[in-house]
Protein backbone atom coordinates (compact mmCIF):
# COMPACT_ATOMS: atom_id res chain seq x y z
CA UNK A 1 0.00 0.00 0.00
CA UNK A 2 1.28 3.55 -0.79
CA UNK A 3 3.02 5.38 1.99
CA UNK A 4 2.90 9.22 3.13
CA UNK A 5 5.98 9.27 2.62
CA UNK A 6 6.03 7.61 -1.01
CA UNK A 7 2.92 9.94 -1.92
CA UNK A 8 5.55 12.82 -0.67
CA UNK A 9 8.31 11.78 -3.20
CA UNK A 10 5.62 11.66 -6.07
CA UNK A 11 4.14 14.72 -5.53
CA UNK A 12 7.99 16.19 -5.60
CA UNK A 13 8.06 14.40 -8.90
CA UNK A 14 5.06 16.25 -9.92
CA UNK A 15 5.70 19.73 -9.33
CA UNK A 16 7.08 21.05 -12.70
CA UNK A 17 4.00 19.85 -14.35
CA UNK A 18 1.14 20.53 -11.79
CA UNK A 19 -0.87 23.28 -12.09
CA UNK A 20 -0.53 24.36 -8.37
CA UNK A 21 1.46 25.42 -5.93
CA UNK A 22 3.53 22.83 -3.66
CA UNK A 23 1.40 23.54 -0.61
CA UNK A 24 -1.71 23.14 -2.56
CA UNK A 25 -0.22 20.01 -3.97
CA UNK A 26 0.54 18.64 -0.54
CA UNK A 27 -2.90 19.31 0.59
CA UNK A 28 -4.58 18.08 -1.86
CA UNK A 29 -2.57 14.89 -1.80
CA UNK A 30 -3.10 14.18 1.73
CA UNK A 31 -6.77 14.96 1.18
CA UNK A 32 -7.20 12.62 -1.74
CA UNK A 33 -5.40 10.07 0.57
CA UNK A 34 -7.73 10.26 3.73
CA UNK A 35 -10.78 10.06 0.95
CA UNK A 36 -9.07 6.54 -0.58
CA UNK A 37 -8.06 5.22 2.93
CA UNK A 38 -11.57 5.91 4.32
CA UNK A 39 -13.31 3.76 1.34
CA UNK A 40 -11.26 1.14 2.12
CA UNK A 41 -11.92 1.07 5.56
CA UNK A 42 -15.46 1.12 4.71
CA UNK A 43 -15.03 -1.84 2.54
CA UNK A 44 -12.76 -3.68 4.62
CA UNK A 45 -16.09 -4.69 6.87
CA UNK A 46 -17.67 -6.06 4.17
CA UNK A 47 -15.26 -7.45 1.28
CA UNK A 48 -11.48 -8.38 1.46
CA UNK A 49 -11.38 -8.36 -2.71
CA UNK A 50 -12.73 -4.71 -2.60
CA UNK A 51 -10.49 -3.41 0.00
CA UNK A 52 -7.97 -4.80 -2.02
CA UNK A 53 -9.07 -3.56 -4.67
CA UNK A 54 -8.93 -0.10 -2.89
CA UNK A 55 -5.56 -0.59 -2.11
CA UNK A 56 -4.46 -0.62 -5.80
CA UNK A 57 -6.65 2.07 -6.50
CA UNK A 58 -4.91 4.31 -3.86
CA UNK A 59 -1.61 3.46 -5.23
CA UNK A 60 -2.86 5.23 -8.46
CA UNK A 61 -3.97 7.93 -7.10
CA UNK A 62 -1.11 8.66 -5.67
CA UNK A 63 1.07 8.81 -8.92
CA UNK A 64 -1.33 11.60 -10.59
CA UNK A 65 -0.41 14.83 -11.85
CA UNK A 66 -3.23 16.33 -9.93
CA UNK A 67 -3.71 19.10 -12.77
CA UNK A 68 -7.56 19.03 -12.59
CA UNK A 69 -7.89 19.63 -8.74
CA UNK A 70 -5.52 22.20 -9.31
CA UNK A 71 -7.07 24.05 -11.44
CA UNK A 72 -10.21 23.69 -9.02
CA UNK A 73 -7.98 25.04 -6.51
CA UNK A 74 -7.32 27.93 -9.25
CA UNK A 75 -10.85 28.69 -10.08
CA UNK A 76 -11.56 29.24 -6.34
CA UNK A 77 -8.82 31.39 -5.09
CA UNK A 78 -9.53 33.81 -8.24
CA UNK A 79 -12.77 34.32 -6.52
CA UNK A 80 -11.95 34.90 -3.21
CA UNK A 81 -12.91 31.63 -1.82
CA UNK A 82 -12.20 30.96 1.83
CA UNK A 83 -13.74 27.29 3.01
CA UNK A 84 -10.47 25.22 2.25
CA UNK A 85 -12.55 21.69 3.07
CA UNK A 86 -14.96 22.18 0.97
CA UNK A 87 -12.86 23.17 -2.13
CA UNK A 88 -10.48 20.03 -1.65
CA UNK A 89 -13.44 17.82 -1.60
CA UNK A 90 -14.25 19.42 -4.93
CA UNK A 91 -10.99 19.25 -6.13
CA UNK A 92 -10.42 15.82 -4.93
CA UNK A 93 -14.12 14.77 -6.78
CA UNK A 94 -12.52 15.97 -10.15
CA UNK A 95 -9.31 13.51 -9.58
CA UNK A 96 -11.56 10.66 -8.62
CA UNK A 97 -13.38 11.10 -11.93
CA UNK A 98 -10.54 11.71 -13.97
CA UNK A 99 -9.37 8.45 -12.61
CA UNK A 100 -12.67 6.78 -13.29
CA UNK A 101 -12.91 7.94 -16.36
CA UNK A 102 -9.13 7.08 -17.45
CA UNK A 103 -9.57 3.10 -16.13
CA UNK A 104 -12.79 2.94 -18.46
CA UNK A 105 -10.73 4.69 -20.87
CA UNK A 106 -7.87 1.77 -21.05
CA UNK A 107 -10.59 -0.62 -21.28
CA UNK A 108 -12.35 1.22 -24.43
CA UNK A 109 -8.45 1.40 -26.05
CA UNK A 110 -7.40 -2.44 -24.87
CA UNK A 111 -4.44 -0.84 -23.20
CA UNK A 112 -2.88 -2.78 -20.32
CA UNK A 113 -0.16 0.38 -19.46
CA UNK A 114 -0.49 3.52 -18.23
CA UNK A 115 1.97 5.87 -16.50
CA UNK A 116 4.30 3.59 -17.16
CA UNK A 117 2.85 0.39 -14.88
CA UNK A 118 0.39 -2.07 -15.41
CA UNK A 119 -3.35 -0.65 -15.17
CA UNK A 120 -6.06 -2.15 -13.02
CA UNK A 121 -7.00 -4.49 -16.29
CA UNK A 122 -3.49 -5.99 -16.72
CA UNK A 123 -3.08 -6.58 -12.79
CA UNK A 124 -5.73 -8.47 -12.40
CA UNK A 125 -5.69 -10.33 -15.95
CA UNK A 126 -2.18 -11.47 -14.87
CA UNK A 127 -3.72 -12.68 -11.62
CA UNK A 128 -6.40 -14.74 -13.60
CA UNK A 129 -3.20 -15.98 -15.93
CA UNK A 130 -2.13 -17.32 -12.82
CA UNK A 131 -4.79 -19.20 -12.31
CA UNK A 132 -4.41 -21.00 -15.64
CA UNK A 133 -6.97 -18.77 -17.78
CA UNK A 134 -6.73 -18.39 -21.03
CA UNK A 135 -5.28 -15.53 -22.83
CA UNK A 136 -9.17 -14.08 -23.88
CA UNK A 137 -11.04 -15.19 -20.21
CA UNK A 138 -7.92 -13.35 -18.47
CA UNK A 139 -8.26 -10.21 -20.09
CA UNK A 140 -12.16 -10.51 -19.47
CA UNK A 141 -11.70 -10.86 -15.67
CA UNK A 142 -8.91 -8.08 -16.03
CA UNK A 143 -11.57 -5.48 -17.72
CA UNK A 144 -14.48 -6.92 -15.80
CA UNK A 145 -12.68 -5.84 -13.03
CA UNK A 146 -11.49 -2.41 -14.17
CA UNK A 147 -15.21 -1.52 -14.91
CA UNK A 148 -15.71 -2.42 -11.63
CA UNK A 149 -13.33 -0.50 -10.35
CA UNK A 150 -14.07 2.94 -12.45
CA UNK A 151 -17.78 2.81 -11.17
CA UNK A 152 -16.57 2.42 -7.57
CA UNK A 153 -14.28 5.98 -8.61
CA UNK A 154 -17.55 7.80 -10.47
CA UNK A 155 -19.84 7.03 -7.30
CA UNK A 156 -16.77 7.98 -4.66
CA UNK A 157 -16.32 11.02 -6.64
CA UNK A 158 -20.09 12.08 -6.98
CA UNK A 159 -20.60 11.32 -3.36
CA UNK A 160 -17.57 14.01 -2.38
CA UNK A 161 -18.81 16.78 -5.25
CA UNK A 162 -22.45 16.63 -3.73
CA UNK A 163 -20.72 17.09 -0.22
CA UNK A 164 -18.55 19.90 -1.39
CA UNK A 165 -21.72 22.27 -2.51
CA UNK A 166 -23.75 20.68 0.20
CA UNK A 167 -26.07 24.04 2.13
CA UNK A 168 -24.40 26.64 -0.66
CA UNK A 169 -26.82 28.97 -2.34
CA UNK A 170 -25.85 27.79 -5.54
CA UNK A 171 -25.62 24.26 -4.44
CA UNK A 172 -27.65 23.15 -7.85
CA UNK A 173 -25.44 25.45 -9.97
CA UNK A 174 -21.61 23.49 -8.47
CA UNK A 175 -23.57 20.11 -8.63
CA UNK A 176 -24.90 20.88 -12.16
CA UNK A 177 -21.15 21.53 -13.04
CA UNK A 178 -19.58 18.55 -11.90
CA UNK A 179 -22.55 16.54 -13.53
CA UNK A 180 -21.89 18.02 -17.01
CA UNK A 181 -18.20 16.86 -16.80
CA UNK A 182 -19.54 13.64 -16.72
CA UNK A 183 -22.33 13.78 -19.16
CA UNK A 184 -19.62 15.53 -21.60
CA UNK A 185 -16.38 13.24 -21.24
CA UNK A 186 -18.54 10.49 -22.01
CA UNK A 187 -20.25 12.00 -24.61
CA UNK A 188 -16.78 12.61 -26.41
CA UNK A 189 -15.74 9.00 -25.11
CA UNK A 190 -18.59 7.73 -27.44
CA UNK A 191 -17.63 10.00 -30.48
CA UNK A 192 -14.10 8.97 -29.96
CA UNK A 193 -15.13 5.16 -30.44
CA UNK A 194 -17.70 5.77 -33.17
CA UNK A 195 -15.25 7.80 -35.31
CA UNK A 196 -13.34 4.45 -35.78
CA UNK A 197 -15.51 2.88 -36.98
CA UNK A 198 -15.65 5.07 -40.28
CA UNK A 199 -13.52 4.35 -43.53
CA UNK A 200 -12.04 7.75 -42.85
CA UNK A 201 -10.94 9.89 -40.18
CA UNK A 202 -13.45 12.66 -38.83
CA UNK A 203 -12.70 15.77 -40.44
CA UNK A 204 -10.49 18.69 -37.98
CA UNK A 205 -13.88 20.36 -37.21
CA UNK A 206 -15.32 17.21 -35.72
CA UNK A 207 -11.99 15.90 -34.09
CA UNK A 208 -12.21 19.10 -32.07
CA UNK A 209 -15.45 19.29 -30.62
CA UNK A 210 -14.76 15.44 -30.02
CA UNK A 211 -12.06 16.68 -27.73
CA UNK A 212 -13.51 19.31 -26.53
CA UNK A 213 -16.42 17.21 -24.85
CA UNK A 214 -14.08 13.87 -24.10
CA UNK A 215 -10.94 16.25 -22.86
CA UNK A 216 -11.15 19.81 -22.41
CA UNK A 217 -14.60 19.76 -20.35
CA UNK A 218 -13.66 17.68 -17.47
CA UNK A 219 -9.88 18.88 -17.42
CA UNK A 220 -10.23 22.43 -17.50
CA UNK A 221 -12.92 24.42 -18.86
CA UNK A 222 -15.53 22.60 -15.50
CA UNK A 223 -12.97 22.40 -12.87
CA UNK A 224 -11.92 26.07 -13.26
CA UNK A 225 -15.50 26.82 -13.40
CA UNK A 226 -16.95 24.50 -10.78
CA UNK A 227 -14.12 26.32 -8.53
CA UNK A 228 -15.62 29.64 -9.26
CA UNK A 229 -19.31 29.14 -8.79
CA UNK A 230 -18.11 27.46 -5.07
CA UNK A 231 -16.47 30.70 -4.39
CA UNK A 232 -19.21 32.45 -5.45
CA UNK A 233 -18.71 33.66 -8.32
CA UNK A 234 -21.34 34.92 -10.71
CA UNK A 235 -22.76 32.32 -13.14
CA UNK A 236 -21.56 34.45 -15.91
CA UNK A 237 -17.82 34.76 -14.01
CA UNK A 238 -17.49 31.57 -13.84
CA UNK A 239 -18.79 30.59 -17.54
CA UNK A 240 -15.95 32.99 -18.53
CA UNK A 241 -13.94 31.43 -16.82
CA UNK A 242 -14.32 27.81 -17.74
CA UNK A 243 -13.83 29.06 -21.67
CA UNK A 244 -10.48 30.01 -21.01
CA UNK A 245 -10.28 26.48 -19.62
CA UNK A 246 -11.61 24.96 -22.83
CA UNK A 247 -8.93 26.51 -24.72
CA UNK A 248 -6.38 24.99 -22.51
CA UNK A 249 -8.14 21.75 -22.64
CA UNK A 250 -8.57 21.70 -26.38
CA UNK A 251 -4.59 22.62 -26.46
CA UNK A 252 -4.00 19.75 -23.73
CA UNK A 253 -5.87 17.26 -26.03
CA UNK A 254 -3.93 18.16 -29.65
CA UNK A 255 -0.69 17.69 -28.19
CA UNK A 256 -1.51 14.15 -26.17
CA UNK A 257 -2.90 13.18 -30.04
CA UNK A 258 1.25 14.50 -30.78
CA UNK A 259 2.55 12.50 -28.14
CA UNK A 260 0.57 9.80 -28.46
CA UNK A 261 1.65 9.19 -31.95
CA UNK A 262 5.30 10.73 -31.61
CA UNK A 263 6.13 10.71 -28.35
CA UNK A 264 8.77 8.44 -26.64
CA UNK A 265 6.52 5.64 -24.57
CA UNK A 266 9.67 5.88 -21.70
CA UNK A 267 8.32 9.78 -21.19
CA UNK A 268 4.45 9.11 -22.31
CA UNK A 269 3.89 5.84 -20.48
CA UNK A 270 2.36 4.44 -23.50
CA UNK A 271 3.03 2.51 -26.71
CA UNK A 272 2.73 4.93 -29.88
CA UNK A 273 0.98 2.46 -31.58
CA UNK A 274 -2.22 3.15 -29.77
CA UNK A 275 -4.00 5.46 -31.40
CA UNK A 276 -3.39 3.71 -34.79
CA UNK A 277 -3.85 0.52 -33.37
CA UNK A 278 -7.87 1.85 -32.67
CA UNK A 279 -7.88 3.63 -35.46
CA UNK A 280 -8.89 6.95 -33.57
CA UNK A 281 -9.60 10.05 -35.37
CA UNK A 282 -6.52 11.78 -34.08
CA UNK A 283 -5.73 16.14 -34.81
CA UNK A 284 -2.66 14.37 -36.60
CA UNK A 285 -4.91 12.01 -38.49
CA UNK A 286 -7.30 14.45 -39.67
CA UNK A 287 -4.62 16.73 -41.14
CA UNK A 288 -2.76 14.30 -42.63
CA UNK A 289 -6.30 12.47 -44.18
CA UNK A 290 -6.45 16.11 -46.28
CA UNK A 291 -3.61 15.06 -48.43
CA UNK A 292 -5.74 12.05 -50.65
CA UNK A 293 -2.26 10.46 -51.04
CA UNK A 294 -2.60 9.82 -47.33
CA UNK A 295 -5.86 8.57 -47.71
CA UNK A 296 -5.39 5.69 -49.65
CA UNK A 297 -2.22 4.53 -47.36
CA UNK A 298 -5.00 4.88 -44.37
CA UNK A 299 -6.70 2.45 -46.14
CA UNK A 300 -4.02 0.02 -47.02
CA UNK A 301 -3.11 0.55 -42.87
CA UNK A 302 -6.45 -0.35 -41.79
CA UNK A 303 -6.80 -3.25 -43.86
CA UNK A 304 -3.33 -4.61 -42.50
CA UNK A 305 -1.28 -4.09 -45.32
CA UNK A 306 0.88 -1.21 -44.38
CA UNK A 307 3.26 -0.99 -40.74
CA UNK A 308 2.18 1.52 -38.65
CA UNK A 309 5.56 3.03 -38.86
CA UNK A 310 5.10 4.04 -42.74
CA UNK A 311 1.91 5.88 -41.45
CA UNK A 312 3.86 8.09 -38.69
CA UNK A 313 6.48 8.44 -41.36
CA UNK A 314 4.03 10.00 -44.25
CA UNK A 315 2.55 12.27 -41.18
CA UNK A 316 5.60 13.20 -40.22
CA UNK A 317 6.24 14.16 -44.00
CA UNK A 318 3.32 16.16 -44.43
CA UNK A 319 4.28 18.13 -41.17
CA UNK A 320 1.04 17.49 -39.45
CA UNK A 321 3.14 16.94 -36.02
CA UNK A 322 4.20 20.85 -36.68
CA UNK A 323 0.19 22.12 -37.60
CA UNK A 324 -0.70 20.18 -34.44
CA UNK A 325 1.43 22.24 -32.00
CA UNK A 326 1.38 25.59 -34.10
CA UNK A 327 -2.81 25.29 -33.05
CA UNK A 328 -2.44 24.14 -29.39
CA UNK A 329 0.01 27.37 -29.52
CA UNK A 330 -2.78 29.35 -30.82
CA UNK A 331 -5.19 27.89 -28.64
CA UNK A 332 -3.25 28.88 -25.83
CA UNK A 333 -2.40 32.25 -26.59
CA UNK A 334 -6.34 32.81 -27.10
CA UNK A 335 -7.07 31.59 -23.57
CA UNK A 336 -3.92 34.13 -21.72
CA UNK A 337 -5.48 36.72 -23.37
CA UNK A 338 -9.06 36.28 -22.15
CA UNK A 339 -7.83 35.51 -18.91
CA UNK A 340 -6.59 39.14 -19.44
CA UNK A 341 -9.71 40.50 -20.51
CA UNK A 342 -11.65 39.01 -17.46
CA UNK A 343 -9.09 40.78 -15.02
CA UNK A 344 -8.49 37.77 -12.94
CA UNK A 345 -6.61 38.68 -9.93
CA UNK A 346 -2.53 38.75 -10.96
CA UNK A 347 -1.77 35.46 -9.58
CA UNK A 348 -4.47 33.63 -11.28
CA UNK A 349 -3.14 35.01 -14.48
CA UNK A 350 0.17 34.36 -14.26
CA UNK A 351 -0.48 30.64 -13.18
CA UNK A 352 -3.09 30.25 -16.52
CA UNK A 353 0.13 31.62 -17.95
CA UNK A 354 2.41 28.84 -16.05
CA UNK A 355 -0.31 26.47 -17.68
CA UNK A 356 -0.20 27.25 -21.27
CA UNK A 357 3.94 26.47 -20.54
CA UNK A 358 3.26 23.36 -18.82
CA UNK A 359 0.59 22.46 -21.87
CA UNK A 360 2.63 22.95 -24.68
CA UNK A 361 6.59 21.87 -23.53
CA UNK A 362 5.39 18.51 -21.37
CA UNK A 363 6.87 15.17 -22.86
CA UNK A 364 4.40 13.15 -20.77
Amino acid sequence: MTTHADRTDTQSAQRSVAFADDATLSEISGHLGHLTASARQRTANYSRHAAQLWDQLGERLATGKLARPGLVMLGYEAFGGRNRRRALDLACAFELLHNALIIHDDIIDRDFLRRGAPTISAVYRDEASGYGRSRTDAEHVGNSAALIAGDLLLTEAIKVAARAAAGLDNEEQVEACFFQAIEQAGAGELEDLLYSLHPHPATTADVLHMEELKTAAYSFQLPLQAGALLAGADALQAQLLGAIGSKLGVAYQVIDDVLGTFGDPQDTGKPVDSDLREFKSTILLSLAAENPGFAVLLQEFRAGNVAAQEVRQAMAEQDAEAFARQLARQLCTSATRSAAFLRLPEDAQYRLHHCTRLILERSW
